[in-house]
């Protein structure tokens, strides 16, 4: 056989295995595509129940055996925990929160590990509302696991932190405790001059 039958075969070869591979990578990419449609529709759901702060709603989309933990290090497992957990922040008697808006910003597409798992990751800027009139925002990072399940995308975990050094929380607490220190220290100056005066009284 000669040398430029051999190059010619060895150019139809390698044309072959290119064409292949394109197909074979341009059928995953429409695959992934079909994915991450279907998360964005999860993504929305979630979001416009979060917007209402309708808990039953939320909790459509969620895992049986979700895992929430929240800025607080609370932890919940379960939908029914998760539940409790926003009602006592939100609805409770004794609750903290009176109202708070989420601005949900997600950093990139959901990074996949087979066609039944992934993980989303973001950001965001949290208005909140303090039932004693306290009102700021708070900047949020989190990170999600979502799972498929029965033919359907659902929340598997829910991770958010903030900066544990710089945060409005952090100087809400710093006042509180500045201003509880100052109200201790002038009562205790009061109840020093007070005592003096009814010392020096029974002297006389």
């Amino acid at each position: 056989m000669s040398h430029m039958r051999l190059c010619k075969i060895s150019l139809l070869v390698i044309t072959l295995c290119l064409s292949f591979a394109l197909q074979a990578q341009a059928q995953g990419a429409g695959s992934d595509e079909a994915i991450h449609n279907e998360l964005r529709a999860l993504r929305d759901a979630m979001l416009a129940a979060l917007e209402r702060l309708d808990v039953d709603e939320m909790l459509k989309h969620v895992h049986p055996n979700v895992v929430f933990t929240a800025m607080n290090a609370e932890v919940c497992r379960g939908p029914e925990e998760v539940r409790a957990y926003f009602n006592r922040m939100l609805k409770g008697p004794n609750r903290v929160v009176d109202s708070v808006k989420f601005n949900v910003t997600v950093d990139a597409l959901t990074i996949l590990y087979g066609g039944d798992t992934g993980v989303a990751y973001g950001s965001s800027n949290d208005r909140y509302k303090l039932t004693d009139g306290s009102d700021f925002e708070v900047k949020t990072r989190w990170s999600a696991t979502v799972v498929k399940e029965n033919n359907r995308w659902l929340l598997a975990s829910v991770q958010s932190s903030a900066n544990l050094f710089d945060n409005p929380l952090l100087t809400y607490v710093q006042r509180l405790v500045y201003w509880g220190s100052g109200g201790a220290g002038v009562i205790g100056l009061l109840v020093g001059l007070l005592v003096g005066r009814i010392f020096k009284r029974n002297r006389a």
